[in-house]
């Protein structure tokens, strides 16, 4: 079974990368989870990012604040896809973690998503799961279809109290 690596600079990074694990354990996708630093602890990374792939590591899911060296170092590493989240900072909102991330050189890709969205990175390390898993993708499908299920029953509801109404219930 696939297995999704979901790695943080630092422990103040999981109340967003728990987002990661929880939309994982949604979808039955196993996954292993670690606080890593690619500049406090260099042996250590490199050794995790090379033996991720022995340990059915398919996809990494790397978020990092700053100056988010993370899920680039894991693309030079690791030869398989790396979901890049940007973690918000106080200093800058966290731009400088996204631009850090998505700016990576020609032949290091790292797929990023927007600013704490580790779920998003979750959903997206499924959907590329699910490529050779099709039972994987019919939860994708299903999952899918709940979110257009949600914006229809909220829309009705809207039509049915009127704005004020819908207001004052949420």
């Amino acid at each position: 079974m696939s297995k999704v690596g979901i790695l943080m600079g630092s422990d103040s990074d999981l109340p967003i990368m728990k987002k990661a694990a929880e939309m994982l354990e949604n979808f039955g996708v196993e996954y292993e989870m670690t606080v890593i630093s690619a500049h406090r602890m260099p042996e250590i990374f490199v050794d995790y990012a090379k033996g991720a792939e022995e340990r059915g590591i398919d996809v990494i899911i790397a978020g990092a604040g700053g100056a988010a060296h993370l899920p680039g170092m894991c693309a030079a590493l690791f030869k398989l896809p790396v979901i890049g989240v940007p973690i918000h900072t106080k200093s800058l909102g966290g731009v400088d973690s996204l631009y850090s991330i998505v700016q990576m050189p020609s032949g290091i890709p790292v797929a990023t998503v927007a600013i704490n969205g580790a779920a998003n990175a979750a959903i997206l390390a499924v959907e590329m799961l699910s490529i050779s898993d099709k039972e994987l993708r019919g939860k994708v499908k299903e999952y899918c279809a709940g979110l257009k299920d949600q914006v229809v029953a909220k829309a009705e509801k809207l039509d049915k109290l009127g704005y004020e109404a819908y207001i004052q219930q949420m």
